[in-house]
């Protein structure tokens, strides 16, 4: 009986995690809106980052972002954007992305450094992901993301 009431607890314990965890990454993205893009057979559900302000803040002073999660900066004009990650808690990876889809380089981030990494050619769209997402799923540059919003 007394293990049958430990086993509750814990199962209790794990769900009422879980739900923290994912009530906690929602009502950090309150307001931003979502597209899904697709990287080979793998779907991405992408906040957009496409304001001046969404852009400064970014994924910054989040401590967690699940699997198939990122953000999609976009940018009015083509140009070496540069990114780096001051006050963003979680490693990430930075997809640069041609007009066409195409990824141009991709970069591996720290988490809390103020090292710049940039695109290797002028570009309008940066992908982020959690860290050694890309390398993991054998995405390199020259693959295509679809469903990028045409500007």
């Amino acid at each position: 009986m007394y293990l049958l009431k430990i086993k509750k607890i814990i199962f209790l314990v794990a769900a009422m995690t879980a739900t923290f965890s994912a009530t906690t990454f929602a009502q950090q993205n309150v307001g931003l809106p979502t597209i899904e893009l697709k990287a080979g057979i793998y779907r991405i559900q992408a906040e957009l980052a496409d304001t001046p302000k969404a852009r400064e803040v970014g994924l910054m002073n989040r401590t967690s972002m699940p699997t198939n999660s990122g953000m999609l900066f976009i940018f009015e004009q083509k140009a070496g954007h540069c990114f780096w990650m001051n006050n963003t808690r979680i490693p990430l990876s930075i997809a640069f992305i041609a007009d066409d889809g195409k990824i141009i380089n991709i970069e591996e981030m720290q988490a809390e450094t103020t090292n710049n990494h940039c695109p290797k050619a002028a570009v309008r769209y940066a992908l982020e992901m959690n860290k050694q997402w890309f390398s993991e799923r054998v995405i390199v540059p020259g693959t295509v993301i679809q469903g990028l919003p045409k500007r």
